[in-house]
């Protein structure tokens, strides 16, 4: 492991994979999904509380409520009284069929700023974190601090102070013995599982290259009403903002760009890049950019290229892809293939990796072996956020740069009233 000049232990190529080796025989991967292994249960209930009553946020819920033992949702917090009320309607439809698995009374349903500090104040176990991710660092700090389990959202963190807000919380989970999941869910999805052992494995030889995409369309926003602040308009279309969201690069394309840090066993250390905002330009749009483009490097030299967009009537690619030195790997929720000295294609069962990412954290709790995805997250999470700088600034940047950068976006104080929006970033001006 390395440590930068505040202690932080980053990971390195050399450690990740060692641990690939020696747990091969477990069939367990480095940054991948653990193998519970089984021992006498502990079948009490696991209390839930759900902190961002959002689609994500619900979903989660729900999937959580579906996990095996005795579970139950007992606590819920938003900023917003109608997203909590919606989640609220919606996890105890019938559709979803949890009968007596959630149980949030008026006194357990927590609305405004400070609702997570109340909802960490009753006697919950675990905590999803849902809420935008500019809030994630100082939630994820307060839940481990309260000693809760945590399922969080990615991205975790839109700046280098919550990257090491989340580093370093999540050494304090380890030391507490608290589970840790994060929602890169790729990491619990079989065929990636079953490709990355293939790869770690020497498969497709040593790792010369790679390249990902997340290449799609528009997302969701919210019309302003007349009674909204700028907050309120800003949380309401949180993808927008910088702030916020950390732009799509870093809220979507954290996706692609992890399966290639999990195949390196490491985050890269620069990159170079270009972007902009050439179609959603529409001041609804908030000031993110509509497309990406960045090649990182990582410690040994390898390149990785690549693309996000959102722009309507685009060409849509959401996939990752590894060359090495005997050929190559290929992967996407579609299908998953290796092309070294033998051709492989993944046949087994499409797992749920929503599902699964809850299966296995709420197993590692009833067996008491937790373990601790805040790591990874967060260095996934740092990679996404370089390439944002370099996008915006035009600039070489370093990782340490970032990391140890000290600008925390956002207002100093949460508020229902004016703020700012931040002026569109031009390259070689910002």
């Amino acid at each position: 492991m390395n440590t930068n000049d505040r202690g932080l232990v980053l990971p390195t190529r050399r450690t990740v994979v060692a641990s690939a080796a020696a747990l091969a025989a477990t069939g367990t991967m480095a940054f991948g999904a653990p193998s519970v292994l089984r021992r006498r249960r502990d079948e009490r209930q696991i209390r839930i509380g759900l902190i961002g009553c959002g689609g994500r946020g619900t979903g989660a819920a729900v999937q959580a409520l579906h996990t095996a033992g005795d579970v139950k949702l007992v606590a819920m917090a938003d900023a917003f009284e109608d997203r909590l009320n919606g989640a609220l309607g919606h996890v105890t439809h019938p559709d979803q069929k949890l009968g007596d698995r959630v149980d949030v009374p008026e006194e357990r349903r927590f609305v405004g700023f400070d609702a997570y500090r109340r909802l960490l104040q009753t006697d919950v176990d675990l905590v999803v974190l849902a809420t935008p991710p500019h809030f994630r660092p100082e939630h994820f700090q307060a839940a481990v601090a309260a000693g809760k389990h945590v399922f969080m959202e990615k991205p975790v963190a839109v700046d280098g102070t919550g990257v090491r807000q989340v580093l370093a919380a999540g050494e304090e989970a380890k030391s507490k013995g608290l589970t840790v999941g994060v929602g890169l869910q790729r990491h619990h999805q079989a065929g990636y599982l079953e490709t990355m052992k293939r790869v770690a494995g020497g498969a497709i030889g040593e790792l010369r290259a790679a390249h990902c995409y997340w290449n799609g369309g528009e997302l969701w926003w919210n019309e302003r009403q007349e009674a909204w602040s700028d907050m309120e308009w800003q949380m309401r279309n949180w993808l927008y903002f910088t702030w916020l969201s950390g732009d799509h690069i870093v809220e979507q394309h954290i996706h692609n760009l992890d399966v290639i840090n999990w195949a390196k066993g490491g985050a890269p250390v620069r990159c170079h890049g270009m972007g902009g905002r050439q179609v959603r330009t529409d001041p609804k749009f908030g000031h993110i950019f509509d497309h990406h483009a960045v090649v990182f490097e990582y410690e040994d030299g390898m390149p990785l290229f690549s693309q996000c967009r959102q722009i309507d009537g685009t060409a849509y690619r959401v996939s990752e892809h590894l060359v090495g030195s005997k050929g190559r790997a290929d992967l996407d929720t579609g299908g998953w293939r290796v092309d070294g000295a033998e051709k492989w294609r993944y046949e087994g069962p499409k797992n749920d990796p929503y599902q699964t990412e809850h299966d296995d954290l709420f197993a590692s709790i009833r067996e008491g072996r937790p373990y601790n995805e805040a790591e990874y997250g967060a260095m996934s999470t740092l990679t996404a956020i370089m390439g944002r700088v370099a996008s915006y600034t035009g600039r070489n940047v370093e990782r340490d740069q970032v990391l140890n950068d000290e600008l925390r976006l956002g207002p100093a104080k949460y508020e229902w009233g004016h703020i700012a929006v931040d002026p569109v970033p031009m390259p070689g001006r910002a």
